[in-house]
């Protein structure tokens, strides 16, 4: 059965949707220089207003812009919901353990918050789910909603995944790691520091190819492979040998039925530290010796966790649409001449794209979309 996107919503650092389309075609970042926790020190931060966004604040505009995307008004008491992400509400919580929130209010903070929201206001007694899956938490949840539409649970999903992962424990976390930039973000660069994190989330309203055509719905593009592997390896780090990570984009491209040389274009997980990019600059070299176009763009919302590869799809969707590969702002000096890095807005024929995220604990996923 086909599974085609027909509604898009988002938030980033760039803006809504149509936003953060035209700033990246532009190169534009929205990353910048904040300090939002006095005992922290200054650090990079694609924040999306002046102080840190809340999980619950979040979402009801999100699905808002998602459902008026699709010409769709609640109630939907048909549809499925699976509504990701890693951090959930732990600015809440960090809050409420310093007192700023009363504890009572625990109930309405946990880590299926942004599904269950999304079902409320949807009025769905349908399916609902909350997935975690560290940085694969957004293609999770869309690979969730494609496989209930195809095994017949339902018709018709919102999936997607939101994160507000700008809290001081998070940060201090990353920083005690090592992984956290002190300047930017450079994706796949010579003098790349480590991530930025950045805040928002995308979700979409995956249909049946029927549905969509019964009510004359727009078509984004189709989902027609995901594969999904676990290394095993690390409560953190990547399996150094990249197999399972390599597992997961040939499962994606043989349940498709394609050929690696029929990728056009891939959204890398591209978090510019110092493993992940080298890692998957090996990966996709080996694999892909075509050498298509290839795009993070983290150097323009930072790394948004869980969400990152919810906004990958939306990325990707807008290729196909507009025949434009997006570029992978931040990147001045590339450190892997092996890839065919997009340093700039780029017409081009795409047809098939990937996207990939490689999570904590070695979960790697990959999707793929035709236009």
């Amino acid at each position: 059965m086909g599974v085609v996107i027909t509604g898009i919503g988002l938030c980033s650092a760039l803006g809504d949707a149509h936003q953060t389309q035209q700033h990246l075609l532009r190169g534009k970042s929205g990353i910048r220089l904040s300090q939002p926790f006095p005992a922290l020190p200054p650090l990079p931060l694609a924040l999306m207003g002046d102080q840190p966004q809340t999980l619950p604040a979040l979402i009801p505009p999100l699905v808002q812009a998602t459902l008026t995307d699709a010409s769709l008004t609640p109630p939907l008491p048909n549809w499925g919901v699976v509504v990701g992400s890693s951090r959930g509400c732990q600015g809440n919580w960090e809050r409420m353990g310093d007192g700023g929130q009363p504890l009572t209010t625990w109930l309405s903070h946990g880590p299926d918050t942004g599904a269950t929201l999304t079902a409320q206001i949807l009025q769905t007694p349908g399916p609902v789910a909350a997935p975690m899956a560290a940085c694969a938490t957004g293609l999770w949840a869309i690979a969730q909603g494609y496989h209930w539409i195809q095994q017949g649970q339902c018709q018709q999903v919102i999936a997607g995944a939101v994160e507000a992962p700008i809290t001081p424990l998070t940060l201090a976390g990353f920083a005690r790691m090592g992984a956290l930039a002190q300047t930017g973000c450079y994706p796949f660069d010579q003098h790349r520091e480590g991530l930025v994190l950045g805040e928002g989330g995308a979700l979409f309203c995956l249909e049946s190819q029927r549905a969509a055509q019964a009510r004359g719905a727009q078509i984004y593009g189709e989902i027609i492979g995901v594969g999904f592997t676990c290394d095993a390896y690390h409560v953190s780090a990547p399996d150094p040998s990249g197999q399972s990570a390599r597992a997961a984009i040939v499962q994606c491209l043989e349940r498709a039925r394609l050929t690696p040389a029929e990728i056009d274009y891939i959204h890398a997980h591209g978090t510019s530290t110092q493993r992940n990019d080298q890692q998957e600059a090996a990966i996709l070299s080996a694999l892909f010796p075509h050498r298509p176009p290839v795009s993070s763009t983290k150097g323009a919302t930072g790394h948004t966790l869980g969400a990152s590869g919810a906004l990958g799809v939306a990325v990707c969707l807008w290729a196909l649409r507009s025949q434009t590969l997006p570029p992978s702002v931040g990147l001045r000096d590339l450190a892997f001449p092996e890839l065919n890095i997009v340093r700039q807005a780029t017409k081009a024929q795409i047809h098939h794209t990937l996207c990939l995220s490689f999570g904590f604990g070695g979960q790697n996923l990959a999707l793929t979309l035709r236009g």
